[in-house]
């Protein structure tokens, strides 16, 4: 029976992980714009078949237009989110759908606080937990933009 030095466990230890996190960096951010894609399109078209849903209950209390015009426009637009951030070609225009809708949702911390919160402002209430969520996916959105950005920087110098 073969024995190994610590040296040569830990070697082999660094060369697998060293392959995992390999594996991680090419497939990881690519992975994870698929599945904000996918989220965004899933989540919009339970508005788009009237499923009661977070936004549902917010498109009813924060909302200047009534919730029946409210929900398929906020539907159809997360749809649309979500197409191009799984196209990758129209990867911009997710951004941008984002930028756009976003500040408008974050709006309601400011004019329903009552709603937004259990506590102002450190407990934040279901909802405004979903609009805190909204942010993180936008600050995901971005992430994964830049990284397409610098993808396509590297190969026009090459």
């Amino acid at each position: 029976m073969r024995r190994f030095s610590s040296q040569q466990i830990w070697r082999r230890i660094y060369a697998i992980d060293r392959k995992i996190f390999g594996i991680f960096h090419r497939h990881g951010h690519r992975l994870h714009r698929i599945s904000l894609g996918l989220l965004f399109v899933w989540f919009g078209l339970l508005k788009l078949f009237g499923e009661k849903t977070t936004t549902s209950l917010l498109a009813h209390t924060i909302y200047l237009f009534p919730p029946e015009f409210v929900l398929p426009v906020l539907g159809w637009w997360e749809v649309a989110i979500g197409i191009t951030l799984i196209y990758r070609p129209l990867l911009r225009f997710s951004i941008l759908l984002q930028f756009i809708r976003v500040p408008c949702t974050m709006l309601a911390f400011f004019f329903h606080p009552e709603i937004c919160f259990v506590h102002i402002p450190f407990v934040p209430s279901p909802e405004g937990q979903y609009l805190i969520k909204d942010l993180v996916i936008l600050f995901a959105g971005i992430a994964i933009a830049g990284l397409v950005f610098s993808e396509e920087s590297a190969h026009r110098h090459h």
